[in-house]
């Protein structure tokens, strides 16, 4: 077969430019990420060598080489791990295979000077190998996969295309070369690779050993991390750990390494990142925990080991009782693995109520919830059995100011005469902190939970109620502020209830069908009209998020709203009088649909008939300017 000469996808081109002019602050962490990918690759054959053994009878001995050619000026990583064939060069070396690839290419847009902190972006896509050209002009891979016969080589400058082309006798494994650039000759020294190796890799339960032969040196302890004793473990050996197991760059907030004991033993090093993973809302919602069986990798997608609303968190979980040769399918139905992901839940959740609790560190919390707090909220509505300790973790920002508050905090700053949790579901919180329809909460000074998650709108009617306190939006009827005690009434600057009776009617009237139902509101102060649901329909934020994922049908109408006006508000009352006049019905038509009309624009929702709302408007400047 002739030399191959292809082209990088779009993402990638760019990301090896800025992978080469603009990380040098970070530059030996090129290393590693080679090595991590190259005990990935031995992890893999070792898992398939389990049902497969003739995969690695040929080279049993797993382990990563490290050599260097002065005079060449090469450095060279080696492993003899499943390897790849044509279709895994041009998938994982000239593709970005993930789905988080857009997302990625975002943050780089987004970063100033494109520069300093697109380190700590790599590790999470997948793109470790490219940090290769961090320190390399060019660079060669010579590769055969277990199990094939033919070899193949690959080779690139980073400039926007790559070769590849057949390459015969190649050992199973992969062999990286790495031609270095001018001024990097430190990496040709066995000193240099040495410390790196330790700093970064020493936890890799792999031998990692520099030269070749019976004189090669090994460099790292080669014993898997998490069978150590916790007080033979420093901060930084997790911290590197927690790099190489997550794929990332950014420090663990939260490190779990214990035993279980007992009918099942199984060994945990878990962590929780201290950054949002870009792939937190990918639709598979699949964690990242590594499964092994005996120290022997199994496999990074275990389902049923860790709820899909703990999907953050990162590591390894080493059974001692699942068979050795157990396959992926047999896994989906194994009941050790059920109680397994039981005891890692229960200690999940515990640790993180620990934190929760912890007043002196609040702003570490936050942070944490900041970063994963909508994904936790997926497990009140999955997990019934651990929904109380997941009430526990809840924080909300909300209506009595910037910091955020427990349902407890909530519950204890009740107002005298509320029985009821108020909440408003919204985009974002200065959008809800707008709306007219808490403008009576404030007035009384009662706290409203603002709900800008949409996993909000499913959670919330699944619990219902906490310490036999409901929920309720404020967007709905009969709010029943008046039993709440806090605040001042102003009854003197309300119209009296008789003289809006001719307005309630003609409105109903004239309105008809597009609302539900027009009366006096209880919550408003300032705004003169607004929309809320009647408590049998659906919340209207709930119905504008179906309408924008196409879950409710292009011709759906969607549950007729009620319209509230303002009693006190000077409108209301010219309309008021106007109302009692004969010919009031046909007078006040245009005031009655800009009144509906300028509740759906405060609401956020969509004019029916734009043209006829600019047609009146227009009209009744024109009549104010007469």
């Amino acid at each position: 077969m002739t030399e191959e000469r292809l082209s990088f996808q779009a993402e990638v081109s760019r990301l090896l430019d800025i992978v080469a002019h603009s990380l040098y602050s970070e530059k030996e962490v090129f290393l590693r990420e080679l090595v991590s990918n190259a005990s990935d690759s031995c992890d893999r054959l070792r898992y398939a060598a389990l049902t497969q053994p003739e995969l690695s009878s040929d080279d049993p001995d797993l382990k990563v080489r490290l050599l260097t050619d002065k005079e060449a000026r090469t450095l060279t990583v080696v492993d003899n791990g499943i390897g790849m064939n044509r279709e895994d060069l041009v998938e994982n070396l000239g593709t970005i295979a993930r789905s988080g690839t857009a997302a990625f290419m975002n943050s780089l847009k987004t970063e100033s000077g494109e520069g300093k902190k697109d380190v700590n972006l790599i590790g999470q896509f997948g793109v470790g190998f490219y940090s290769a050209f961090m320190a390399a002009d060019r660079v060669e891979v010579l590769t055969r996969k277990a199990g094939e016969s033919q070899g193949w080589r690959w080779l690139s400058d980073g400039k926007g295309e790559f070769t590849i082309s057949q390459v015969d006798n190649l050992p199973r494994g992969a062999k990286i070369i790495l031609h270095l650039r001018e001024g990097d000759d430190e990496y040709l020294e066995e000193n240099r690779l040495g410390a790196i190796v330790r700093k970064y890799s020493d936890h890799i339960a792999i031998p990692i050993l520099f030269g070749d032969g019976e004189d090669a040196k090994s460099l790292n302890s080669a014993s898997a991390l998490w069978t150590r004793s916790k007080n033979e473990i420093t901060a930084d050996q997790y911290k590197e750990f927690y790099h190489h197991v997550g794929h990332a760059f950014d420090d663990p907030w939260l490190t779990l390494h214990w035993r279980a004991e007992g009918a099942l033993e199984y060994t945990n090093l878990l962590f929780v990142p201290s950054a949002k993973p870009f792939d937190l809302f990918d639709p598979k919602r699949a964690h990242r925990v590594k499964l092994y069986v005996k120290r022997v990798f199994i496999t990074d997608a275990a389902e049923g080991l860790i709820p899909p609303y703990l999907r953050f968190v990162r590591g390894v979980v080493d059974s001692e009782d699942l068979p050795l040769n157990i396959s992926r399918e047999m896994l989906q139905h194994n009941p050790m693995l059920a109680k397994i992901r039981a005891g890692l839940t229960r200690r999940i959740l515990s640790e993180l109520n620990k934190k929760a609790k912890d007043t002196e560190n609040a702003a570490e919390y936050a942070t944490f919830w900041e970063n994963f707090g909508a994904v936790l909220k997926e497990g009140l509505y999955e997990d019934y059995e651990h929904r109380d300790e997941l009430l526990k973790l809840l924080r909300f920002r909300t209506t009595a100011g910037d910091g955020l508050v427990s349902l407890d905090e909530y519950v204890a700053r009740m107002k005298e005469g509320q029985d009821t949790i108020f909440t408003i579901s919204g985009d974002d919180v200065d959008s809800l902190l707008r709306s007219p329809q808490l403008e009576g909460f404030k007035a009384k000074g009662v706290e409203v939970l603002l709900l800008t998650d949409p996993v909000d709108e499913f959670w919330v009617p699944s619990v219902g109620v906490y310490e036999t306190k409901p929920f309720k939006s404020v967007t709905r009827g009969g709010a029943d502020l008046g039993k709440i005690q806090g605040g001042e009434d102003k009854p003197e600057e309300k119209a009296p209830e008789g003289e809006l009776v001719d307005l309630l009617a003609l409105l109903k009237l004239t309105l008809g069908e597009a609302v539900k139902d027009v009366r006096k509101s209880e919550r408003l102060t300032n705004s003169a009209v607004c929309l809320v649901s009647d408590d049998n329909d659906m919340d209207m934020h709930l119905e504008r998020l179906l309408k924008q994922h196409k879950q409710l049908g292009a011709d759906a109408a969607g549950a007729r709203r009620i319209l509230e006006i303002n009693p006190s508000h000077p409108l209301i009352k010219r309309l008021a009088d106007r109302a009692k006049i004969e010919g009031a019905a046909t007078a006040l038509e245009d005031a009655a649909w800009l009144l509906l009309d300028q509740a759906r624009i405060v609401e956020g929702e969509s004019l029916p008939d734009p043209a006829a709302f600019a047609r009146r408007l227009a009209s009744a400047m024109e009549k104010g300017l007469a």
